[in-house]
């Protein structure tokens, strides 16, 4: 960006949306978020920095933030019509920028740490039972899926290893160490962590490699990825959104719910561990989760599995 851009772009944005776009440059160089949390947290910051503008003066401070004009934008974003849930992951926006603010010295204390969070309603995400992911894991796709060797991947990785989808398309071929039966992904934040391999996803990435040598050679594409796209679109890699396609349509085959998605196979990875007797912290080390609250989440959905076996089987309960 040149220097006369640099000065436009200044007297077109405000102060406020400046040091926003200040900290989404630390969120992303420093902590190396994802793409999609700094779209996420732009589309959320840039709104409020307009709000606020609007509300102060295009050349108001972030100095002048106050916990009454935080409360007020939330009012307006319940009038416009958006569920707690929505006004909740704002509200979680403005806290991380304030408390940037706050740790860099532009303001004294975070003015968002006097307003409350919603109160959301607590829904426990429904997890395929055991048996339900074996049925779709061992499933033979050859009629529904594109390229059932590389679809039954990932599958295994996703359920057999708890990664998230994210992590799973990040895999590269070099990124698999057969010798020690495990597989370096990249979590959150750029954190790197080793992952199992066990029997059953190392069968099937062994069968699959070979189909994607040939699907490369025929395309006379290279790439570094470990799953890659069927056509060649693209750089080769296969992408978020196409891992989400696959997997909702196969567990709509097997009779499970449409809303089944990557994310649930690692919910169901860490709840079917717990059940089967895994120690929390062993398996907070394997979702890669930093706070073991996090993984306590799992033990809910356990304990609520136990108390619908309790009413529908105890002869007291009923």
């Amino acid at each position: 960006m040149t220097e006369a851009m640099s000065r436009a772009d200044e007297t077109t944005r405000g102060p406020m949306a400046l040091r926003a776009d200040a900290f989404l440059a630390a969120m992303a160089y420093e902590r190396g978020c994802s793409p999609h949390t700094l779209r996420a947290y732009r589309r959320e910051l840039e709104d409020f920095a307009a709000f606020a503008q609007k509300l102060l003066g295009e050349d108001a401070t972030v100095q002048r933030l106050e916990h009454t004009h935080i409360r007020a934008y939330l009012g307006e974003l319940y009038e416009r019509g958006l569920s707690k849930a929505s006004v909740a992951r704002a509200l979680a926006a403005i806290r991380s920028w304030c408390k940037w603010l706050a740790r860099h010295g532009e303001i004294e204390q975070s003015p968002a740490a006097l307003v409350a969070t919603p109160k959301l309603p607590k829904h426990l995400p429904r997890v395929p039972t055991i048996e339900e992911m074996n049925r779709m894991v061992d499933a033979k796709a050859e009629e529904t899926a594109a390229w059932p060797a590389r679809d039954r991947v990932i599958l295994e990785l996703l359920y057999g290893c708890g990664i998230r989808n994210a992590e799973l398309v990040g895999i590269d071929v070099k990124d698999i160490q057969w010798a020690n039966e495990a597989i370096l992904v990249r979590g959150k934040g750029r954190k790197e962590r080793y992952v199992p391999l066990g029997d059953a996803a190392a069968e099937a990435v062994r069968a699959y490699l070979p189909e994607r040598s040939q699907k490369l050679a025929a395309m006379r594409k290279d790439s570094p990825a470990l799953l890659v796209n069927a056509r060649g679109r693209g750089k080769g890699r296969l992408t978020t959104r196409s891992v989400g396609r696959i997997v909702k349509r196969m567990a709509v085959v097997q009779g499970l719910p449409a809303e089944v998605h990557p994310h649930t196979l690692r919910h169901a990875f860490g709840t079917h561990m717990l059940e089967e007797g895994a120690d929390l912290r062993a398996i907070q080390e394997l979702l890669g989760h930093e706070r073991l609250s996090t993984t306590q989440r799992y033990t809910q959905l356990t304990v609520k599995k136990v108390e619908e076996v309790y009413d529908r089987t105890h002869p007291r309960a009923k």
